[in-house]
């Protein structure tokens, strides 16, 4: 791992985070304005219904089910940087296409389908390896602060991108945002190929059978009771997350009348909380523990979101703002914590199957949700479907009620290892307190 010297203005004083930070940030911006021109696009240009729009959110996500755990083993056996490069080469190409094919009288719903799916199983490949890659550009002690950076740049391209893509909409049609994704992921390529850190070689590692090496990073996650319960939350909350944001555009068009400009300043401000959250996430672990912060920071989320759908006109843009902004303060912030725990907590080199593992079924509920979002919205109506989804976020935190982080302060300190045999088995962590 390369030790990272402390200069003033923290990670951001470092050539190499600061280039990395400078490309994910860029791409997170395009990616948030091309999540919002997407759907606006098939929604205004093709006026696709509901469960059409709820089939696009799955699409993106549907290959973390198809191809994340394969995904996780092979990272594993590459190197991180270059993996990166070629995501973002493909996801640039891809997003790239759907502005050529709608300014050529072409686009069509398959089209948009097609690019949404392999633009998420390049982001499959991407995550894996950039999480990966992270504790090698940055010391161990200092991951938390580069997650609370990383992710507070990306709540920011967030709050920022659907703003953007509402006025991109307006200005040059609802595509020219999916352009400007493509141009972000052109830069992230550019300040990805100028990073000088590279990976140290493992030596003797004997090749194993891809199953094989699946397997173990399965049988990890299973065994592991904090792991476990991360993954089983993790799959529950996106479903209801994913079954609420893939209509909430249709939600904000057509139950309460907002024009496209309106739909991105909303989700902008909504977006915010999450600014908040990844400035916050440090001093909550510091003032309540690591494993304390998080439980209370989902614990503000939950409720939030039964917010949204209850209002209507200029009170219920109002009330889904504040929902978006309490939403997001909690679950970035829950985010960070987490992110740091699994880099500090899982052997490196288990790490890409690790996280596969658990984002197979994780990610993996996604398209679920995004699908459930869709039919039911046709099914019952929009408005009712947003409030079930708020409903089975609130019944999530059961898992983690009923899970051994209730009585801990602080996450678990990482397993100890048996290097010779290929499954790793977790302990019970020292110190942990009682509330």
């Amino acid at each position: 791992m390369t030790t990272t010297p402390v200069v003033r203005g923290g990670l951001l004083g470092t050539r190499d985070f600061r280039l990395l930070w400078i490309g994910e940030t860029t791409s997170t911006l395009g990616s948030s304005v091309g999540g919002v021109a997407l759907p606006l696009a098939a929604v205004m240009t093709l006026h696709a219904s509901p469960l059409t729009v709820g089939l696009l959110t799955a699409a993106a996500w549907l290959p973390w089910l198809l191809v994340g755990l394969p995904a996780g083993a092979w990272v594993d056996r590459m190197p991180k940087r270059p993996v990166m490069l070629a995501c973002n080469s493909v996801s640039m190409a891809v997003f790239a296409s759907v502005p050529i094919v709608a300014w050529l009288g072409a686009l069509t719903t398959a089209h948009l389908l097609v690019a949404a799916t392999t633009g998420g199983a390049a982001r499959v490949f991407f995550t894996l390896a950039y999480r990966a890659y992270l504790p090698v550009l940055v010391e161990s002690e200092r991951l938390l602060e580069a997650n609370a950076k990383l992710q507070g740049s990306e709540s920011a391209a967030q709050i920022a991108g659907p703003g953007l893509a509402g006025l991109l909409a307006q200005w040059f049609g609802a595509v020219s945002g999916v352009l400007a994704d493509a141009v972000s992921f052109a830069i992230a390529v550019l300040c990805l190929r100028s990073v000088g850190t590279r990976e140290t070689r493992r030596e003797g590692a004997a090749k194993r059978r891809l199953r094989a090496e699946i397997r173990d990073g399965l049988r990890f996650v299973v065994r592991d009771p904090y792991l476990r319960t991360l993954t089983a939350f993790g799959a529950m909350s996106n479903i209801a997350l994913m079954g609420y944001s893939s209509i909430q555009v249709v939600f904000l068009t057509r139950d309460l009348g907002a024009g496209a400009g309106q739909v991105g300043v909303v989700l902008a401000v909504a977006s915010s909380g999450g600014l908040f959250g990844a400035a916050l996430s440090g001093r909550t672990a510091t003032r309540f523990g690591t494993a304390r912060g998080f439980l209370l920071c989902e614990a503000l989320a939950a409720p939030m979101a039964v917010l949204g759908p209850i209002g209507s006109g200029g009170t219920g843009l109002v009330l889904f703002t504040a929902a978006g902004f309490g939403t997001g303060l909690g679950i970035v912030a829950s985010n960070i914590l987490t992110s740091t725990f699994r880099q500090h907590y899982c052997p490196a080199e288990l790490f890409g199957r690790i996280t596969a593992s658990a984002s197979a079924l994780n990610y993996g509920a996604i398209p679920l949700g995004g699908l459930l979002g869709g039919v039911l919205g046709e099914a019952v109506g929009v408005r009712e479907t947003l409030m079930l989804m708020a409903v089975i976020q609130l019944l999530s935190l059961a898992v983690l009620l009923l899970s051994p982080f209730r009585p801990l302060r602080d996450f678990p300190t990482p397993p100890l290892v048996d290097h010779a045999a290929p499954v790793l088995h977790p302990v019970r962590p020292r110190g942990a307190d009682r509330s």
